[in-house]
This record gives C-alpha cells, structure tokens and sequence, in this order.
C-alpha cells in the first residue's frame, strides 16, 4: 500500500477528534420553526411511515465520495429531484473525488464544520468505532428501530449485518452497502477473465490449474492468437498486481475465509489466525507471479497503468485475460471473454479466495452530531433499504430511465443501454460503496449480464464455507491497531512489489519476516484475534 496523504494524518486526527468531541452539538429536539420560503429549521415533525417524511421541507447537508464513473453533479441528478419531492426532504450533495476522499473527509471530522451525513463515504469498521466514540457520529440504534423499518427487517433476516456493523461499544454508527447473499456474481464483484477466442485459436482450454494459466499466458504472448502476424497480444492486463494475488491465493490455500480480511484468514493447522503475508505459501505464490513477470506477460506498465487506461487499452481486442466486472466496454471484442474458474494449485489446493462478505462496505452513512433532523434522515436513508426504493436508487425513474416488464421484472430503456453517459442523468450509484440493497431484482448493472452469471455458477462451489464480514474494535484498540495496520501494510505492499518485479530476491524473504515481527506484528495479530473472538460470540 502507498502511503496516502489521508492515512499520514490519522494520527493527528484521532488526538484532535479528542479535543472536538466535547465541542460537537447536534440537538435532534425542538420543533418545527418555518423559514421564510416555507423551510422549517429545528426538529421538524417525522412521519414514522409513508411519504412525505416531513411535512415542512428540510435540507441536509451531505458529504459523499464521488468515483470517476459517477455523475459529476448530484444536485442535478433525476432521482434525487424526484426522491426530495417525494419526501420535502431536499439534500445538498457536496462532492469529492475518492481519490482525496479519505483526506478530506477526515479534515472535515477533524475541524468539526460537519455535515448533516457522510454518504458514500467509505468508513471502515476503525473510522467507526473511532469518530463514534468521539462523538462525532452518532448512535443509530433507536432511529433504527424507530424510524428505519426496511433495515430493521433485512437485520432481522441476515444477522451478519448487525454483528458486523455494531461495535464493542453495542452501538451501530453507520447503514452498509449489502449485496443479496444469493447474487453471487455481484457479490463477487471484479472476475479474472480469459479470451474464449484466444484458446480456441490456440487450440487449448479453459486454465483449470496455475500451470495451465501460465502456458495459457506464454502461448498468447508468442502464438498469435488474433492472427494478425504481429506480437501485439497482452497476456495480462489490470491495473497492479494486487486483484491476481487475491484471486490466486486459494490456489495455495490462502484467503479461507473471504477477502473482506484480504491478509488474515485461519490456519488449519493450528485453528489460529494467519497473518498472510508472512506464511510460507504466500512466499510460493510471489515466486509464481514473480514468473510472469519475467517472463513479460503482463501488460508492459502494469505497475502504474490506471483502471480506466485498462479498459480503453481493451477495445483493441488484444487482451488474453483481464481483471475486471466484465468486458461491457470493450465494444466489438466484449463477447470474447469467459470468467475464469478456481484454479487448483501445486499443492492440488482450490479455492476461491477473493469470496466476498455481502456486508460489502460497513460504512456507507453515517449521521453527524450536527444533525437536527436525526429522525428525518434515518427515514430518507432507510427507503433503499426496501425493494421500492432498491429499484429507484439503481435504476432510476420508471418509464425514462427504466422499464417493467409483463413479468414484473424492470430493466433498462434502450437509451439507457445505448449511452453511457444517459444513466448519468438518473442515478448515482456507479463506484459503489452506497448504502442501499442490492438484488439480482433490482440491479441490472454489469454483474447481473449472462457471462456474469455463468462465471459466478462456476466458482461457487469453490467458496469458501465461511466469509468473515468486518470485525470491530475498541475504542482503546482503534488508535494502535490504526498505527500497526498502516505500517505493516505499508511494507507488506512495498516488498511484495519488489518481489514480484525481482527487486528483492527471495533469498531476504526471511529478513521480511523477521522486519514485520519488529515492527509489531504479533501485537498487531493479538489485537485482530480479540476482534475475532468478540465476532464469535456476536
């Protein structure tokens, strides 16, 4: 991991979090005291059901991460026009790239100028537990279960939610981003893809172990499989190395828990937690990966190379496999491509490593203690968490950007799916990390097409039998755990770099292990397993 400006200055914003706490307000009491132009200010009165949600109009302020697929504008988007109609509750989206969300949304925590909520705003279980102690988010416990019947039941139905967003201190501080456990392939999110056409040009099959993958990568890259009389194929592309790692560690019998804890599982040797980066297995899994980058056959910049540089790069149909949702922007060539399955190891090891928890993202919204219509806000958030409101968020408004079918079943217009940049007119969830439910009903983005599906149906016999959702901490962990965490992760990303490009040879694999036990690593685990065990008895 590349040290970032955002986790530099976590320290700094734990200690004057302290300081702010005492000074953050939000009442939530009152009431409704109309503004001229008919707004209310105070606490306005909350319908507990039905729409509106208040009768005098209110507007909160919210804070969201903005990802580069997502409309650049929200104050203009369709839904939430029609959504604050719907409700008299009108929101002023205050937009930031993700790229500097992280840092801007914790200046914003650490200067106590708080918005009304943090949307999209991609607080891990650490943020939580953090800010909520300090008071600057609030507990939403009671507005759950008074004012949010929708996420009060999807509670009730997945209990893995309630254990993975409320914290040591019993209370929850934000509402996830939850995929339907039964929609496996958007639940799996970014695949491993391989060229159908490439293998039959090459007369080979589907990869089916990691040898076969890596004679699939080399015949690519010399056998001409596009016929074109050129060495122009790319055997691998993506940007960094890190979404094959995680896809290739259960060849090794590494990630036996899911990828929620892309660096901790269990060993089932000793029924202890395993701190990844340091066993053996994951050695041999550098040593393979280190092989095809010898050996060129990654896409040349892989290292530096951008997402969206990958997907244009992908049009020309040159790609033998590819980490990403699916080939939907590759035009001409995106039926060329098959989802890899799990691929058996040396060790005869299978295993899907990169499952996912369906508790995607724990920290999608949060409400700040400068909230006054706490109430109101839990009920504008709560309406995504229902079917209704799941098919507004993701598809829009019926009849323009959306249509139903005979069969009850909605999908998009034909000039939704004809332009990218029409959907930009309707919704906001592209990038992801919202809070709202998704279904295989409701969502009709990439991960729900034909060649999705077909590859989620062959890797999930290969799930694993269990998938962590996020562990939480205390407030007396949360500051050396942050420190720890950012260190060692720091270093593991480092090195792991160097030994895939050759920088470090294998023969200092010892002096790395013995570098992270000094730089704490064992205190760091200690912490983790009191995190797990407190996941155990949830």
């Amino acid at each position: 991991m590349k040290w970032k400006k955002g986790a530099q200055l976590l320290t700094t914003v734990l200690m004057v979090t302290g300081i702010l706490a005492g000074c953050s307000g939000g009442s939530g009491n009152g009431q409704a005291e109309e503004k001229p132009g008919g707004e209310s200010s105070g606490k306005s009165s909350v319908s507990a059901t039905g729409f509106p949600i208040v009768q005098q109009p209110i507007t909160l302020n919210f804070f969201a991460g903005q990802a580069a697929s997502a409309p650049p504008d929200w104050n203009k988007v369709e839904i939430w026009k029609e959504y604050a109609a719907k409700t008299n509750v009108n929101v002023n989206w205050q937009l930031t790239p993700v790229d500097s969300l992280t840092e801007k949304r914790n200046l914003l925590l650490a200067g106590g100028d708080l918005p009304d909520a943090f949307h999209t705003a991609r607080f891990t279980s650490v943020d939580l537990a953090n800010y909520g102690a300090q008071g600057l988010l609030i507990p939403l416990n009671d507005l759950i279960d008074q004012y949010a019947p929708n996420f009060k039941a999807l509670m009730e139905k997945h209990p893995e939610i309630k254990k993975g967003l409320t914290m040591p201190d019993g209370n929850i501080y934000s509402l996830p981003t939850f995929y339907d456990p039964d929609f496996k392939s958007v639940v799996i999110g970014s695949e491993l893809w391989i060229n159908k056409k490439f293998l039959s040009a090459l007369g080979m099959k589907e990869p089916t172990t990691t040898e076969e993958f890596y004679q699939y990568l080399k015949a690519v890259k010399t056998g001409d499989p596009n016929g074109n009389g050129k060495n122009d194929e790319i055997p691998y592309a993506a940007s960094g190395v890190g979404g094959l790692l995680d896809q290739l560690k259960g060849s090794w019998g590494l990630g036996n828990r899911g990828n929620t804890h892309p660096r901790v599982d269990m060993d089932p040797d000793t029924g202890k937690l395993r701190f990844i980066p340091a066993d053996p297995k994951y050695k041999e899994l550098l040593q393979y990966v280190n092989r095809l980058y010898k050996e060129n056959l990654f896409i040349p910049e892989i290292l530096t190379i951008k997402g969206n540089e990958v997907l244009a790069k992908g049009k020309d149909g040159l790609y033998g496999s590819f980490m990403y949702t699916n080939a939907d922007t590759f035009g001409d060539h995106k039926d060329d491509y098959t989802g890899a399955n799990a691929l058996t190891g040396p060790g005869g090891e299978r295993l899907f490593s990169r499952a996912r928890s369906p508790l995607v993202d724990a920290g999608a919204f949060a409400i700040t203690s400068s909230n006054k219509y706490p109430e109101a806000t839990m009920r504008w958030a709560d309406y995504f968490y229902s079917e209704e409101g799941s098919t507004m968020f993701f598809m829009g408004i019926k009849d323009k950007s959306y249509v139903v079918k005979p069969d009850g079943s909605v999908d998009y217009t034909d000039e939704y799916k004809a332009d990218p940049e029409f959907g930009k007119k309707y919704v906001t969830w592209a990038g992801g990390y919202y809070p709202a439910m998704l279904t295989a009903k409701t969502f009709k983005g990439g991960e729900s097409s034909p060649a999705n599906l077909e590859a989620a149906k062959k890797i999930e016999p290969y799930y694993p039998e269990e998938v962590w959702p996020p562990f939480t901490y205390t407030q007396d962990e949360v500051a050396r755990f942050t420190s720890l965490e950012t260190d060692i992760s720091a270093y593991v990303e480092e090195m792991t770099t160097k030994f895939v490009t050759g920088d470090a040879p294998f023969s200092e694999w010892d002096n790395y292990v013995a570098t992270l036990k000094k730089m704490g690593l064992d205190e760091y685990m200690d912490i983790y397993n009191q995190a797990y065990e407190r996941y155990k008895k949830e």
